[in-house]
């Protein structure tokens, strides 16, 4: 794919970035998407609000970090989602937003288990949480969100918000949906006590199954 072919990638995520808005997951410019494209990345531009954003306010970020397309600046964390691109191959796009329930958790310094099934399949294991970074320092939790996050898809920023990645961008999207539901259930469960993880193996093979069987013959009951 070719630059010129970009538009169709950039429509989609203004329409995902509205969703999002309307869903509460982003407030003015807070939350920000990256596609991963042959060069780089495309990400969402700094200070845009995303009722009037275009296509052509998007910028293009090489790997290496820099500008290779648009006029605007890119997203002020941008450096987080190359960072997280370049150690994450299997990841095609993220979603860096502030969703209540999950960035509640990400205030406790708290993971996330693996506790329901759709959590492994589609997020891949355990969510943990960095440690605190003040705002502006974006190089910095860049490295501590690289540093943090594990064989899951999904990372909490502590006192921040959380970020979560997937094959495409509806995948991203269904992974910061299940996310938010789960730390809305584990939050809800803490009156009782503890959530009990679902052990390793099962995580694994749930994973498997959800990237290679689900929705073909493999998997048929």
């Amino acid at each position: 794919m070719t630059q010129d072919n970009y538009e169709p990638i950039k429509a989609q995520i203004i329409e995902m970035c509205r969703r999002l808005e309307k869903m509460g997951y982003f407030i003015g410019t807070w939350g920000n998407i990256s596609v991963r494209v042959p060069k780089g990345f495309i990400v969402t531009p700094s200070r845009v609000p995303y009722d009037v954003i275009e296509t052509d306010d998007f910028v293009v970020v090489s790997s290496e970090g820099k500008v290779i397309a648009g006029h605007r600046l890119p997203s002020s964390e941008t450096e987080i989602h190359r960072a997280v691109l370049n150690k994450k191959n299997n990841l095609g796009a993220i979603i860096h937003s502030h969703s209540p329930y999950a960035t509640a958790v990400s205030c406790l310094h708290r993971r996330i288990p693996p506790f329901v099934e759709d959590m492994a399949q589609i997020i891949g294991g355990q969510v943990d949480c960095t440690r605190y970074v003040p705002a502006g320092q974006h190089k910095k939790i860049a490295d501590e969100v690289a540093q943090t996050i594990g064989e899951a898809n999904a990372v909490l920023l502590a006192n921040h918000g959380v970020l979560c990645g997937g094959r495409d961008l509806e995948e991203a999207f269904t992974a910061s949906q299940i996310l938010e539901k789960a730390a809305l259930m584990m939050l809800a469960a803490g009156t009782l006590g503890p959530v009990i993880s679902i052990p390793e193996e099962f995580v694994r093979s749930e994973r498997d199954r959800f990237l290679h069987k689900y929705g073909t013959v493999r998997d048929a009951p």
